[in-house]
């Protein structure tokens, strides 16, 4: 394994590593840095940030001056599958995480003689695309908060096409920068409209509100039914497939075409501004000014992906390729998403990206621990895989919920492929971190493709980047460098930059630049490039095998069939009559 460290004594950043894999924490974590006696005045002033993800929720707290992260505490958040493709978790169980993180980060902040006081401004950032709905008169949400990862729409989904001219899903792309999908807010809206009685009810009566997880947050917090902000920003607004790229409002025509009253939607701002003061809470009375972003766009600038043609890859739950297009609204023509990166502040320019999305990465490792119990924590696949040298043809293509980008395929159902009984439970945890790796370089492939310049290196963040191994094997199967930050928070640190450079805030300052100054962990490549491309090949015919996999008419799919596989029931059949009349001779 080829690791170069690379660190500038430039500014020396006291960068923490924090060794936990995003979302797979089975109990309350907390941590606190002890410094010692000394002046604690010197963190500054101090920033924090509210980081809920899709598997827990976590508040960090940051020194301005260092980028350092002082302490932090996460909670993970129960999901709920009431269906096959459903999955939901409960919006009040979301803000109570939220507000117990907030608690106990502060409370070990007592061993640091930080006085709450010193900290100025808090920033989010969350779960995207997952929608929350509630009722504004008496604060209780009507219905529990439809996941991201939520494939229940699917019918929806297929009307919408069907409705459209062209019969296709890329109808609205042109707007929204988005294909009609399951994966987007707008179909988990109108389905709980049309579903949910309660919410068409408080449609009807005027009392529904909808928003991200961003939004339901920023209401609760500034007052909920007392007044309380019912806003959201322009990156999550971008998630929605109701928000006009160009014109950076909702659009009247999506709404529209997707039958979504306009009167539930959320207020758009920028990234980075103050949106108002924390009323509930142990901060109350701290101004909340940075949304900044949701997760992936977040992320991107804790990387410092500033400059046009920088690109990052968040490994979590999901996987997220996002690749800065600086003012140019650039639409894929290679199955990638265009999203907004970030606006930071209302008089400053929007910053696009391209986007390539993959469902299941993160949830793959805990698909393993919960479902199959091959291990029992999420740390331990490194360790497993590691004892052997291959997956021994083995390939997992963990299309839980179908197939996002580049092929955006909600019908597709994960496989496990080339099984024979030398395989045993390492081989297949090697094939589960080499499907994270696989996805991420059609991803690349399909972002190379789109913007014509081959990236030289991969900047990597999220919990899953702790492990080695796995970091190995995507520079192996990308045949580029793997540039890992020694402090993978960078989520947490993007939502806490934007809260700190708001204006009014004004107490952190960042430039491009400033990544010289960051320690990091290269990964180089280490095998030929005649095997990485017949492994990858290998892959690709892997997933050929998940597509139209759930379909209504079985026996009318337009599959390919080889000539064995129409020769051998002719002949199964023509050998059982000759059996039966060679028994029928014996008797």
């Amino acid at each position: 394994m080829k690791i170069r460290y690379c660190c500038s004594l430039a500014r020396p950043l006291r960068l923490l590593k924090v060794s936990l894999l995003s979302g797979f924490c089975r109990q309350k974590k907390t941590f606190n840095m002890a410094m010692g006696e000394g002046d604690y005045k010197d963190f500054g002033p101090l920033v924090g940030a509210i980081d809920q993800g899709t598997s827990s929720s976590r508040f960090l707290l940051f020194a301005s001056k260092t980028a350092e992260l002082l302490a932090f505490h996460q909670i993970e958040v129960e999901s709920v599958y009431p269906k096959e493709g459903w999955v939901e978790q409960d919006p009040k169980e979301i803000l109570s995480s939220v507000y117990h993180c907030m608690e106990q980060t502060l409370h070990s902040c007592k061993d640091l003689k930080i006085n709450p006081a010193d900290i100025k401004a808090v920033g989010i950032t969350n779960q995207r695309e997952t929608t929350v709905v509630w009722d504004k008169v008496t604060g209780e949400p009507l219905h529990n908060a439809i996941i991201w990862l939520d494939t229940r729409t699917k019918s929806t989904v297929d009307q919408f096409e069907a409705n459209t001219p062209e019969k296709t899903r890329e109808h609205v792309r042109a707007l929204c920068g988005l294909p009609i999908n399951t994966y987007f807010s707008a179909v988990k809206l109108k389905w709980l409209i049309d579903n949910v009685e309660a919410v068409k009810k408080a449609v009807e009566e005027d009392r529904c509100l909808f928003g991200t997880v961003d939004s339901w947050l920023i209401w609760n917090m500034t007052g909920g039914k007392k007044g309380g902000l019912h806003i959201t920003d322009i990156t999550n607004a971008s998630r929605t497939m109701l928000l006009n790229l160009k014109t950076q409002s909702w659009d009247p025509y999506l709404c529209k075409f997707f039958s979504i009253p306009m009167s539930v939607l959320p207020t758009v701002k920028s990234s980075s501004e103050i949106y108002g003061k924390l009323v509930d809470g142990p901060l109350s009375g701290v101004p909340i000014s940075g949304f900044c972003l949701g997760d992936q766009q977040a992320a991107l600038v804790g990387q410092l992906c500033f400059n046009q043609g920088d690109a990052k890859n968040t490994y979590g739950t999901g996987c997220f390729l996002l690749y800065n297009t600086g003012q140019e609204v650039v639409l894929s023509q290679n199955g990638l998403l265009t999203t907004v990166a970030y606006k930071l502040g209302p008089d400053q320019p929007t910053v696009y990206a391209l986007e390539g999305s993959v469902a299941i990465t993160g949830a793959a490792v805990k698909w393993l621990r919960d479902n199959l119990n091959l291990i029992s924590s999420a740390s331990e696949i490194e360790t497993l895989a590691a004892k052997v040298e291959s997956s021994a043809g083995v390939y997992f293509v963990p299309a839980f919920s179908g197939l996002y980008a580049p092929y955006w395929q909600t019908d597709a159902r994960g496989v496990i492929i080339g099984l024979t009984q030398f395989t045993n439970k390492a081989h297949i945890a090697r094939a589960t971190l080499e499907a994270v790796c696989f996805q991420t370089r059609e991803l690349l492939d399909a972002m190379n493709m789109d913007c014509g310049i081959p990236l030289a290196s991969l900047q990597v963040d999220g919990g899953m980047t702790v492990n080695n191994l796995l970091m190995q094997l995507q520079a192996d199967i990308l045949g580029i460098s793997v540039v890992r930050p020694t402090m993978p928070e960078t989520t947490a640190l993007g939502a806490a930059m934007a809260a700190g450079m708001a204006k009014g805030v004004e107490v952190w300052t960042v430039h491009a630049e400033d990544k010289s100054q960051i320690n990091t962990d290269i990964f180089e490549p280490a095998v030929d490039t005649h095997a990485r491309d017949h492994h990858y090949a290998r892959w690709k015919k892997a997933v050929q095998r998940t597509m139209k996999w759930e379909v209504d008419d079985v026996e009318n799919q337009d599959l390919p069939q080889s000539s064995s596989a129409v020769v051998g029931p002719i002949l199964f059949i023509f050998g059982s009559l000759a059996i039966g009349l060679i028994a029928s001779k014996l008797r």
